[in-house]
C-alpha cells in the first residue's frame, strides 16, 4: 500500500474526520453581524489567561494554497485580507483585502441567504480606517477571523454552518476542480487536484505549510502535463490524506516524535480500532518512551480508566523489552496489524521523505527488539530506554538538535525499522564527537556496541568482560587504570585527568601514548605507596592482569587502531571505569556499615 492510500485509509478510520472541503484552523476572533451588515459584537475566542491566550481550534472551509501569491480563502481569513488591517508593515495589505471583497462579492451577488448576505453588505461598506480601539481590540490584528450572524451566534453557530454557505462551498469548490480522470488512490474515474494541499507542522518547514506531491518546474512534468496531471490524484483523495496527516502532526496528536530534523508520524490499520490503538500506544514508547515517566504521575483529573490503561501498556512494553515475543503478549497484535512509520523532513517549499516503514507490527516489534539488545550497555544510562533523539544529542556539536549531521537521524531510523545495517557515519560520528569532548557516555558506547554488533558481527560485551582478549577492548582497560593510578594518587579533585588530555590519541595511535603513560603511570604507583600500599598492588595487578591477556608475539602498543577497534577501546575503558567506581562505592559503603 502507498503512503497516500495508507493515509486515506487512515482518515476513513478517525472518529472526528473533517468532513470533505473542511479543515482544522486556528482561530482568534469573530465578528457579528445583524442582517443589515452592521456589526453586533466583536467576540474573541481565543482560549486561556492573561498572555497565554491561545485561538481556538474550529472547522473551515479549506484554505487556498497560497506561497508568495494572493488568494482569498473562503468564509474566513486572516486580518489583512477581511479587514485589510495588519500589525506588519502592511505592502501587500490592500491588495489582500481587495482580493476577499472581490471573491466574496462576486460569489454572495445572486444570494438571498440573510447571513450571507449580511456578508456581503459588511464586506461592501467596510473601510480599514474603521478598525478604531476599543471596538476593535489590536490584539485582533493578523488573528483569523470568522463571521456569524448574530441571531446565529447565540446558537453556537458560524456563517460557514449555515446550510446556504455549505452549498456555496461546495458549488465554489467544485468550479476549481480538474478533468476527471483514474485515481491513483482509489482506483475510481474523479476529478483530479490540480493542486495538494499543504501540510503543516513539519518541524523546518514554512509555518505555511508544504507540499508532500507538487509539480513546479518543466522538467518535472510529461507528455504536456502540468501539476497535478503528473500524477493523477482525485480532489477526495487529497483531501482525505492531507487532513489524516495533518491531524498526526499535530503535537499533541499521540501520532507524532521529533527525531533530529525529520518529524515521525505513525499510524495502525487493525481489524478492531482498540487493536489499532494499542499498536499505536506501543509504537509511541518504542519511539518516545515517555510512558515510563508518565505511569505513575498522572494528572489528578485523569480518569481511573484511562490510568488502568497507561499501567498495562506499561506492563506489556516492559515485557517485550525483556525480549518476550509479541505473539505471547499480544497476540492480535502480531499478525493481524498493518504498520506505517513515516519520516517528513524539510526541503524548500516542498517535504522530503527520509523514510516509510510498512509491515506487520510483529517485525517492528522484534526489530525494536534487536535494537534494544544491542544498546544494551552497563551501567546503563540515567534513563534506561532513553528516546532516539537524545541519542542524537550525543552526536551533534553542543548538543544541538540543528546540529545533527545532515539525514543521520533518517537513516538510523530506516535501518531500525527494517533492521538493516546502521549508517556507518554513528560510528565515525561518535568516535569524533568523544576525541573532541572527551565525554564517553553510556548513551554514546552504547551506539558504538550496536554498531559493532550489527555492521561488524563482533563480540561486544554489556559488561566488564574480563575474558576478552581484543586489542582495543584490553588497551582501553588499560587507559581506564592509568587514569585510576592517577587519581588515586594526585586525588579525585585534579583538574583534569590523562582523559582529558590523551583520549583521542590513545584510542587512534597508541603507540604514540602508551610508553608515555606507562611512565608516567610509574611515579604515580611510588607516590600512591606512600599513601597506601594495598591500593597500590591492587593496580599493579590488575595492570599486570590487562597486560598477560594481549598476545606475546603482537606488539602491544600498534602504531594506529582501526574504527572498529578505537569503539572497542571506548567500550573497555568504560567497562573498566566504571568498574572502580563500583568498587569505590562499595568500599564506603562497607566502611559505614562498619561504623
Amino acid at each position: 500500500m502507498s503512503i497516500l492510500a495508507s493515509l486515506v485509509k487512515a482518515y476513513e478510520r478517525m472518529p472526528d474526520a473533517p468532513p470533505i472541503g473542511f479543515s482544522p484552523q486556528q482561530v482568534g476572533f469573530l465578528i457579528s453581524l445583524y442582517e443589515d451588515g452592521s456589526v453586533a459584537h466583536v467576540v474573541d475566542l481565543r482560549d486561556g489567561k492573561g498572555s497565554k491566550l491561545r485561538p481556538r481550534r474550529m472547522l473551515v472551509p479549506q484554505p487556498v494554497k497560497r506561497a508568495s501569491n494572493i488568494a482569498a480563502n473562503t468564509f474566513w481569513d486572516k486580518t489583512a485580507y477581511v479587514l485589510g488591517v495588519t500589525a506588519g508593515d502592511g505592502k501587500r495589505t490592500a491588495a489582500e483585502h481587495a482580493a476577499f471583497v472581490t471573491h466574496h462579492v462576486d460569489m454572495l451577488k445572486e444570494t438571498t441567504d440573510p447571513g450571507l448576505l449580511a456578508l456581503r453588505r459588511f464586506l461592501e461598506s467596510w473601510r480599514p480606517e474603521h478598525f478604531t480601539p476599543p471596538g476593535w481590540p489590536g490584539a485582533m490584528k493578523d488573528q483569523n477571523v470568522v463571521f456569524a450572524l448574530e441571531s446565529d451566534r447565540l446558537q453556537n453557530t458560524r456563517l460557514h454552518d449555515r446550510p446556504a454557505a455549505k452549498v456555496l462551498w461546495e458549488k465554489v469548490s467544485a468550479e476549481g476542480a480538474g478533468a476527471a480522470q483514474i485515481c491513483l488512490v482509489s482506483g475510481n474515474l474523479a476529478p483530479v487536484a490540480r493542486l495538494h494541499h499543504s501540510i503543516k507542522g513539519v518541524w523546518g518547514a514554512q509555518s505555511s505549510g508544504a507540499a508532500l506531491v507538487s509539480f513546479n518546474l518543466d522538467a518535472f512534468s510529461s507528455y504536456g502535463h502540468v501539476q497535478g496531471a503528473n500524477a493523477p490524484v482525485s480532489d477526495a483523495a487529497v483531501f482525505a490524506y492531507t487532513s489524516a496527516l495533518n491531524r498526526f502532526l499535530e503535537p499533541d496528536s499521540g501520532h507524532r516524535v521529533q527525531i533530529g530534523d525529520t518529524s515521525t508520524v505513525f499510524w495502525a490499520h487493525a481489524p478492531s480500532t482498540a487493536a489499532a490503538e494499542l499498536a499505536e500506544s506501543l509504537a509511541a514508547a518504542y519511539l518516545d518512551p515517555k510512558i515510563d515517566n508518565e505511569t505513575d504521575n498522572k494528572t489528578s483529573d485523569s480518569t481511573e480508566a484511562s490510568a488502568e490503561a497507561t499501567k498495562s501498556i506499561g506492563i506489556q512494553l516492559e515485557r517485550i523489552r525483556k525480549g518476550e515475543p509479541l505473539k505471547e503478549v499480544e497476540p492480535e497484535l502480531d499478525a493481524d496489524v498493518r504498520f506505517h512509520i513515516l519520516g517528513l523532513a524539510p526541503n524548500a517549499a516542498r517535504l522530503s521523505v527520509r523514510f516509510y516503514f510498512e509491515g506487520r507490527f510483529g517485525v517492528l516489534t522484534r526489530n525494536y527488539q534487536r535494537f534494544v539488545e544491542e544498546m544494551r550497555i552497563e551501567p546503563p544510562p540515567l534513563h534506561a530506554y532513553p528516546p532516539l533523539w537524545r541519542y542524537l544529542s550525543e552526536l551533534a556539536v553542543q548538543g544541538k538538535r540543528e546540529n545533527v549531521p545532515p539525514n543521520l537521524a533518517g537513516e538510523w531510523m530506516r535501518s531500525i525499522l527494517s533492521g538493516s545495517r546502521y549508517p556507518l557515519t554513528l560510528l565515525s560520528s561518535v568516535l569524533t564527537r568523544i576525541r573532541a569532548d572527551g565525554e564517553v557516555n553510556a548513551l554514546r558506547i552504547g551506539i558504538l556496541k550496536a554498531v559493532l554488533i550489527r555492521n561488524f558481527k563482533r563480540e561486544a560485551p554489556v559488561a566488564l568482560d574480563p575474558d576478552n582478549t581484543n586489542k582495543g577492548y584490553l588497551l582501553g582497560r588499560l587507559f581506564a587504570t592509568y587514569e585510576q593510578v592517577q587519581r588515586a594518587a594526585l586525588g579525585s579533585k585534579v583538574n583534569s585527568t590523562i582523559k582529558d588530555k590523551f583520549y583521542g590519541s590513545a584510542s587512534a595511535q597508541p603507540r604514540k601514548v602508551f610508553a608515555m603513560l606507562e611512565s608516567g603511570s610509574a611515579n604515580h604507583l611510588s607516590k600512591l605507596g606512600k599513601q597506601s600500599r594495598g591500593f597500590k598492588v591492587n593496580l599493579e595487578k590488575q595492570i599486570g592482569e590487562i597486560m598477560d591477556r594481549m598476545a606475546p608475539d603482537q606488539d602491544p602498543f600498534p602504531a594506529s587502531l582501526p574504527s572498529e577497534d578505537q569503539a572497542l577501546f571506548g567500550l573497555g575503558y568504560y567497562h573498566q571505569r566504571n568498574e572502580f567506581f563500583k568498587k569505590t562505592a562499595e568500599t564506603a559503603d562497607n566502611r559505614e556499615i562498619a561504623e
